[in-house]
């Protein structure tokens, strides 16, 4: 983050968010809303004297609710850059209209209370998606597992900061609800990955391999400690990733067979009521801890990011590539490409070797003076065109615009409108072609006038 933030041809634009994106490959026109910090990050050296200072505390989103921050803070201790932001739901210079310490306390006179929002728009020639992903909201669904009841039912993501050396506990595995050791942890896979029922049909893939993690950081930090693993399949699909797990098994993690149908509390222990499919018999465990590993689901706003640039979607919302095996970086769109699990679930190897990956078509895409395009795009018969502009809204690469042309008509010049097809936009699908009343619309190779006479050739 920071060789990204300090090399001369990378500029991050970080609190911000992308409204609008028009244009097309080599020429994109981006919308960006850059959110009010209250603080100038021209002046602000990120000393750290503000959040210092500041007397309000809340739950930290970074921390997921184990740890908590400063109502003007950054996220994490290694964020770039180290420029904090003011949030203003929780800050008493907003809610109550008096405070003011971080004003008062900043060397570099850094905070403005009255910044606004500032919109600016940005051309760019390519654009790389890489929105990651989210946990699957196993609380709204899995209720079984005690979800809000039980404080110390916690997913991999808190189990991740617990064990960070810079996370809330400072590295160490502790109950959320005492802070206590816990001697017994259970783990739970699959939980709405591989399940139609209630989640998701497909596997999540990294989490088997974070699971051995987990159970070995329990084994290696907590002496005497049990970990307990609870199991569809065990899948292992990468390179030394087989031999991780049976280390874990060595170690002493127990791995069961089978699936959690409830958790409750007695007393200060958490009952784990499961199965052993290859026992054939129910079991029960006496938890101290019990770590969910979820589902991976495509980051909020993938919605409205889809329609923004045109991309197609699977059923689940992930991003979908122009092809799995030739082009699995590339989308539809051209000049879009994609990096990560926006597009499916995935471990960081896989991550970084897809962002790789995209960022050579990036390069092999600028690099040339001009671009080859696929010849089979649709045309328009401006003669026969009659403005309707019923293409342009099912067109789903946003290929077509309305423009207006004169002509010479019974002696005068009169002005109308008609469809415009963008060369570098189009991708041949056909849709405008189908909606056209018309009959304006044609798609190169398979005009009407040659699919008919296809059809006459072949009845002779």
């Amino acid at each position: 983050m920071v060789a990204a933030a300090q090399h001369p041809q990378i500029q991050v634009i970080t609190y911000a968010e992308v409204e609008q994106v028009a244009g097309y490959v080599g020429n994109f026109q981006v919308t960006i809303r850059k959110k009010a910090r209250m603080v100038d990050a021209t002046k602000c050296t990120g000393c750290g004297t503000c959040w210092e200072k500041c007397p309000t505390k809340v739950d930290s989103e970074f921390d997921l609710g184990l740890g908590k921050r400063k109502a003007i803070y950054i996220p994490f201790p290694q964020a770039v850059p180290a420029v904090p932001v003011i949030d203003k739901e929780h800050c008493r210079q907003f809610t109550k209209g008096k405070c003011g310490v971080c004003q008062k306390v900043c060397p570099t006179k850094a905070i403005d209370y009255e910044q606004q929002d500032e919109v600016v728009t940005e051309s760019f020639g390519a654009i790389v998606v890489a929105t990651g992903y989210e946990l699957f909201p196993w609380e709204q669904v899995y209720g079984e597992y005690g979800y809000g009841r039980y404080p110390d039912v916690i997913t991999g993501m808190h189990f991740e900061r617990m064990n960070s050396a810079s996370g809330p506990t400072g590295g160490k595995i502790v109950r959320p609800s005492d802070g206590k050791e816990p001697k017994t942890v259970v783990f739970i896979k699959c939980v709405g990955s591989r399940d139609e029922a209630k989640g998701k049909s497909y596997c999540s893939r990294a989490c088997c391999m974070y699971t051995a993690k987990h159970a070995h950081q329990v084994l290696e930090k907590i002496p005497g400690a049990q970990a307990i693993v609870f199991y569809m399949d065990v899948r292992t699909p990468g390179k030394a990733y087989e031999e991780f797990y049976s280390r874990t098994v060595h170690e002493g993690a127990v791995y069961v067979r089978g699936r959690v149908s409830r958790i409750y509390q007695e007393g200060d222990k958490l009952i784990v009521c499961g199965e052993d499919t290859l026992l054939g018999r129910q079991v029960t465990v006496a938890a101290d801890l019990v770590v969910l590993a979820t589902a991976m689901v495509p980051s909020r706003g993938w919605e409205e990011l889809a329609k923004m640039l045109g991309l197609a979607t699977d059923k689940d919302g992930f991003f979908q590539e122009a092809h799995p095996k030739l082009r699995p970086v590339e989308t539809y769109t051209a000049g879009v490409f994609i990096a990560g699990a926006c597009q499916g679930p995935k471990d960081i190897p896989d991550t970084v070797a897809q962002a790789s990956g995209a960022a050579v078509k990036v390069c092999q895409l600028l690099s040339k003076d001009e671009m080859a395009t696929d010849p089979m795009i649709s045309t328009v018969d401006e003669n026969l065109c009659s403005g309707c502009g019923l293409c342009q809204p099912v067109c789903p690469y946003k290929a077509i615009d309305m423009k207006t042309i004169t002509e010479r008509v019974a002696g005068k010049t009169v002005a109308r409108r008609v469809a415009s097809v963008n060369m570098g936009l189009c991708q041949g699908c056909g849709s405008c072609t189908v909606v056209c009343r018309s009959g304006a619309l044609n798609l190169r190779g398979f005009t009407n006038e040659q699919i008919l006479a296809e059809v006459d050739a072949a009845c002779l």
